[in-house]
């Protein structure tokens, strides 16, 4: 991830988390979106105060990546 241009204090990637893109083929997609997009994905996932909420979070990444359309509930559309 190119951080610098990201005005925000930069997430760093659990191990954990990066496993799991990786088992659901998922993680080449997270690093070909923007920067500030990464960064708040892990950033979000972070914040989580419970397992189940954190869980929950990356269940919703994950599957806003395979689809491609939605980034954290919102439209998404690739530049491509």
């Amino acid at each position: 991830m190119d951080s610098s241009r990201l005005k925000r204090a930069v997430n760093p990637m659990p191990e954990d988390i990066r496993q799991r893109m990786e088992a659901e083929k998922v993680f080449a997609v997270y690093r070909f979106r923007p920067a500030y997009q990464q960064n708040d994905y892990i950033g979000w996932i972070n914040r989580a105060k419970r397992p189940e909420t954190r869980e929950k979070r990356i269940a919703q990444m994950i599957a806003e990546l395979k689809t491609g359309d939605s980034y954290m509930g919102m439209d998404y559309h690739s530049k491509k």
